[in-house]
């Protein structure tokens, strides 16, 4: 089962050395940035982990940052599984959504700050890519709620903080919080909006999904934690909140004002451009006892938005290719920690099929997912070991014959920097899809079978040599040897 919330998690992940305290005093305004990026640019996968800066100037609150998603086993924990089945819960949840259900009182009113008391100068905001970013910038899961239907939306949008009470949220067209603002505006009234600093890891994972508009991801919070999420009415405005939040931000967008918003360390690992967004008054601050301040790190790649993206995504689309779309060939999908998602390349493992089932299944992700590059392999190739990865590449893809470029792509949001031309403008884009399952029988294996290797291992361990664990990819191999 998921954890109930953020200060578990990080117990949780301070106990198994994945999350490491920093008791000397930070600066947010530049230490904190720097410091993430270390973790992430200069640490492999497996040796990384999440801050808790315990000192922060300026500030009584400590900072939390980068253990959502420092690691596949760090995501892991926050689902309450190992590793190897993210996969298998993204599906479990998907398909089984629980419910929210209301509560009247809750941790994160503790304490609760209105009118004169609000001062967004209270909490400790990083700035993430210091000396090129705006400004300090909340990195959190922003609320939002449909004035036609009432279904509420969960989304991450950088929002820069303008002063006191004021703040620039990046929401831009498309994109299913701007939506939300867009019904109340219609309306000639201003949008409630909340920001969720610090919930429980569940909520986090449900809300960089792209779920359909009228899907409320508190559900899919709620299949992933195999119990319903407790949520609370807001104090200054009507959205439900998750209770166990450590820090709310609570605030109105009014029609027409804007404000010039960034430039922001963007994911592709870039700086984004500056632009007109709309601006958040904020009516209430409230936080439990002792919060802790959780922010989201993006900017260069790897990053933790990347790579919470990018196993929250393969687990989408795992779930969406065997059951919405019913292609029981595909085995596995992963994605890589790049970019996320957005752009990445995405690994997808298939059963044997019919004739042409590769290139078809590649095409059929190019075409529902935004991912610039799809490779397909059969099923008895581990996608996650890049070795295998590699000989499957050489040993079964001829570039002539099995690959598939896929041109004049829409690309959001001029997200794409291979695409970008002079003002900023972007230029259609392309997709390239490479089948690299196997077309021919190429005969046996040139590796001894099991039982030979097996009984080898008795003249190794008496050699004294060193223990090991068989590679998946190996195991794979000695099965059809």
């Amino acid at each position: 089962m998921a954890l109930i919330d953020m200060r578990d998690y990080l117990a949780v992940l301070e106990q198994r050395g994945l999350v490491r305290r920093i008791s000397e005093e930070v600066d947010p305004a530049w230490e904190i940035g720097c410091m993430v990026k270390w973790g992430f640019q200069a640490l492999p996968e497996n040796e990384r982990f999440g801050f808790l800066f315990d000192t922060v100037k300026g500030s009584t609150i400590p900072v939390a940052a980068g253990a959502l998603g420092a690691s596949e086993e760090a995501y892991a924990v926050g689902l309450g599984v190992e590793p190897d089945e993210i996969n298998a819960k993204w599906e479990e949840a998907l398909l089984n959504p629980i419910a929210p259900v209301t509560v009247e009182t809750a941790p994160c009113h503790d304490v609760v700050l209105e009118g004169d008391a609000v001062d967004l100068g209270l909490l400790p905001v990083p700035t993430w890519t210091p000396g090129k970013d705006a400004g300090p910038y909340v990195t959190a899961i922003v609320v939002t709620r449909d004035a036609d239907t009432d279904v509420q939306n969960y989304g991450v949008y950088r929002t820069q903080v303008l002063g006191a009470d004021r703040m620039v949220s990046n929401m831009s067209p498309g994109r299913q919080g701007f939506r939300c603002v867009q019904s109340w505006h219609a309306r000639g009234e201003p949008a409630p909006i909340a920001f969720v600093i610090g919930a429980e890891p569940a909520m986090y994972y449900a809300s960089v999904t792209t779920l359909p508009f009228a899907v409320d991801e508190a559900t899919l919070a709620g299949g992933l934690k195999q119990e319903a999420l407790e949520q609370v009415r807001g104090r200054t405005v009507d959205l439900a909140i998750p209770a166990r939040t450590e820090i709310v931000i609570e605030g109105f967008i009014h029609p027409g004002e804007t404000a010039e918003e960034g430039p922001f360390g963007e994911f592709a690992g870039y700086m984004g451009p500056v632009g007109d967004k709309p601006v958040v008054r904020v009516t209430a601050i409230t936080h439990r006892t002792d919060p802790v301040f959780y922010g989201l790190g993006s900017q260069m790649p790897p990053s933790e938005s990347t790579t919470i993206q990018s196993l929250t995504n393969a687990g989408q689309l795992l779930k969406v290719l065997r059951h919405d779309l019913g292609e029981g060939t595909v085995s596995d999908v992963i994605i890589d920690k790049t970019f996320g998602g957005l752009l990445a390349h995405a690994i997808v493992a298939v059963r044997p099929g019919a004739p042409g089932n590769g290139k078809r299944i590649g095409r059929l992700v190019a075409d529902i997912s935004p991912c610039k590059r799809v490779t397909v392999v059969d099923h008895d190739v581990d996608i996650r070991d890049q070795e295998h990865l590699n000989w499957a590449m050489n040993s079964h893809y001829d570039p002539a014959r099995d690959t598939v470029i896929i041109d004049d792509v829409f690309v959001p949001m001029h997200m794409d920097p291979s695409v970008r031309v002079r003002g900023g403008n972007t230029d259609p884009g392309s997709k390239v899809v490479v089948d690299a399952t196997s077309s021919i029988d190429a005969g046996d294996f040139s590796i001894p079978g099991r039982d030979l290797m097996e009984k080898s291992l008795e003249i190794w361990k008496r050699a004294g040599l060193p223990d090991f664990e068989t590679p998946k990819r190996l195991n794979m191999r000695l099965d059809k040897a």
